[in-house]
């Protein structure tokens, strides 16, 4: 064998051993390149799974607090028709007929007199003078004078002689005893 032969020999050698350490060296490069596709894909879940979490929180919360923005409005639209209706109540008793107002006053004068014997009657200026005139014409009244007259959509407040003790009998007094009453009731049957 020749130089040459023995050149040619050793050229190729290291020719298949550069290939053979190309071929080791794609194989580790593919299996760092697959291992770090992984450990990419396994971030890139990791941070869309966290993204999903986030939105969906965020979400919730605009939700929640639009459900909260709906509800406090419905519940001042309640309210503002509620008292609306009260408003409506008071004015349509205060708008009764007189026979009517004539009556009440009387009961009212009537009850009032068994807790106050002597005192000050006050009333709206509407009733002043119906008050006036039951007053005159019963027995059992005689120790009530008309005071001034009192802003109120009806009823009589009766104040004793020596000014120790009042008692409200305003129709606004009455409508609000039944309104606390019946606001439950008056709720349901207006919101549902």
């Amino acid at each position: 064998m020749g130089l040459e032969a023995v050149v040619n020999e050793i050229r190729e050698k290291g020719r298949r051993e550069a290939e053979a350490v190309r071929v080791e060296t794609r194989a580790e490069v593919d299996a760092i390149l697959r291992d770090a596709q992984e450990r990419a894909a396994g971030i890139k879940i990791s941070a869309q799974e966290e993204a999903d979490r986030a939105a969906t929180h965020t979400i919730n919360q605009e939700a929640s607090a639009a459900n909260l923005v709906v509800k406090r409005q419905v519940l001042n639209a309640q309210k503002t028709l509620l008292d609306q209706v009260y408003s409506a109540s008071l004015a349509a008793v205060g708008d009764l007929p007189a026979e009517f107002h004539e009556k009440a006053l009387t009961e009212l004068l009537k009850r009032a007199a068994k807790e106050i014997k002597q005192g000050v009657v006050h009333t709206n200026e509407r009733d002043t003078p119906v008050v006036e005139g039951i007053i005159s014409r019963s027995k059992t009244l005689s120790g009530y004078t008309v005071g001034a007259p009192v802003d109120i959509p009806g009823g009589i407040i009766v104040e004793s002689t020596s000014g120790d003790l009042q008692i409200d009998h305003s129709y606004r007094t009455f409508l609000d005893e039944v309104w606390e009453s019946g606001l439950k009731d008056a709720s349901e049957i207006l919101f549902t």
